[in-house]
C-alpha cells in the first residue's frame, strides 16, 4: 500500500512561495469599505488548505522559477474559487463551511451574494492589471463551465436521472475545471510550450475527477470529514457511489431506492436504507476504484513532464487528494 503524505511534505518546494503569495492574495482582496475589509479578513482566517493555488505554484515550479505572474495566476485561482464557495453557501443555505460559520449565515444573503461579485471582480482585476490576458482566459472558460456544471446537477437533481457518463460530465465542470485551470495557469506562467500545456490540462482535469469522487466517498465515510454526512442523499445529488449500486441493483431495487431518495430523502431511515443499499451493491467499492483509475491516469501524465522537486511534489498530491479524511 502506498503511504500518505503530508501537506507540509507536499508544500516544501514552493514553501517561501505560498508565504508570498499569500501576500499577494490579502493585497488583492482588500477593499477601502470597511464591511467589506472585515468580511475578507474572516475569509483569509477561516481559509481551506488552499490545494489549488498549491497546484498552481507547483505547475509554475515545475517549468521554472516562480515569478509575479506565477503569483498572479495563484491569487486569480483563489479568488475565483472564493467568489464560487460564498455564492454556493447562498445557493445552498449553507450555513458553515470547513467548520466556520459562512458569510452567508454571518452576514446573511444580500451581503454575501455581493463579496462573492466583489471577489469576482478582483480576479478580473487582478488579471487586467497585470495584462495576463492568457490568464483571464483559461479562468473566464473554466467559471463558465462551473456554473454549467452546477446547472446540470440541479436539472438532474429533480428527475434524479444522472448516468455516469452525466455525472463525469457534471464533475468534470464543476469542480475539475478549476483545478485544471490552475495548473495550466501556473505553467503558463514559465511556458508556451502547447505539448507540455497539454500535458498539465490532462494531468489537471484527471487529478480533479479523482478529488470530486473523493468527496462522494467522504459523505459515506465514517470518518470525521468537516461537513454534514449523507448530505449528498439530503440534497439529493447522484454521486458516483449511488450511481454504481443503482447500475448494480436489480430493478425493484433501484426504483425504491429512487423514490425513497425523491420523496423520503429528510427521513433518518430513509438514509440509513439507501446507505446500506450503496454499500450492499458495491457502490463506494466500485468508485474507489474509478478514482484510483484517475489518480493513477494523473501520475502517468506526470512521468512525462519535468522531473524534479515540484513533480515530486505534485506525485505526492495525488495520493494526498485521494487518501485525505476532510
Amino acid at each position: 500500500m502506498q503511504p500518505g503524505y503530508s501537506l507540509e511534505d507536499i508544500k516544501r518546494p514552493v514553501n517561501q512561495a505560498l508565504v508570498e503569495f499569500d501576500k499577494h492574495f490579502r493585497k488583492a482582496m482588500s477593499s477601502k469599505v470597511a464591511l467589506l475589509d472585515k468580511i475578507t479578513y474572516y475569509l483569509v482566517k477561516t481559509k481551506g488548505k488552499q490545494l489549488r493555488p498549491l497546484m498552481a505554484l507547483l505547475s509554475a515550479r515545475m517549468f521554472g522559477e516562480i515569478n509575479e505572474k506565477s503569483y498572479n495566476a495563484a491569487s486569480l485561482v483563489e479568488l475565483l474559487h472564493t467568489a464560487t464557495l460564498v455564492h454556493d453557501d447562498v445557493v445552498d443555505d449553507s450555513i458553515e463551511r470547513r467548520g466556520f460559520f459562512s458569510i452567508k449565515a454571518l452576514w446573511k444573503n444580500k451581503i454575501a451574494v455581493l463579496v462573492g461579485d466583489y471577489l469576482l471582480s478582483r480576479g478580473l482585476l487582478t488579471a487586467l492589471n497585470n495584462k495576463n490576458f492568457d490568464l483571464l482566459e483559461i479562468l473566464s472558460s473554466s467559471v463558465s463551465e462551473m456554473s454549467e456544471g452546477e446547472l446540470l446537477q440541479l436539472e438532474k437533481a429533480r428527475r434524479l436521472d444522472i448516468t455516469e457518463e452525466i455525472y463525469f460530465q457534471i464533475i468534470r465542470q464543476k469542480t475539475a475545471s478549476l483545478i485544471r485551470a490552475a495548473c495550466v495557469c501556473g505553467a503558463k506562467s514559465n511556458t508556451d510550450d502547447r505539448s507540455a500545456l497539454d500535458l498539465v490540462h490532462r494531468f489537471g482535469e484527471n487529478i480533479g475527477i479523482a478529488f470530486q469522487i473523493k468527496d462522494d466517498l467522504m459523505d459515506l465515510s465514517n470518518d470525521v470529514t468537516g461537513k454534514p454526512k449523507i448530505a449528498d442523499i439530503k440534497e439529493k445529488k447522484m454521486t458516483l457511489p449511488l450511481i454504481s449500486a443503482l447500475n448494480a441493483a436489480p430493478v425493484p431495487k433501484k426504483n425504491r431506492m429512487i423514490s425513497l431518495i425523491r420523496n423520503h430523502n429528510e427521513r433518518e431511515e430513509s438514509i440509513k436504507e439507501v446507505v446500506s443499499f450503496i454499500h450492499e451493491y458495491k457502490g463506494v467499492d466500485t468508485a474507489q476504484q474509478k478514482m484510483n483509475e484517475y489518480r493513477d491516469n494523473a501520475i502517468q501524465l506526470l512521468k512525462q513532464l519535468p522531473q524534479n522537486d515540484a513533480n515530486e511534489a505534485l506525485y505526492k498530491l495525488c495520493y494526498f487528494v485521494t487518501e485525505r479524511k476532510k
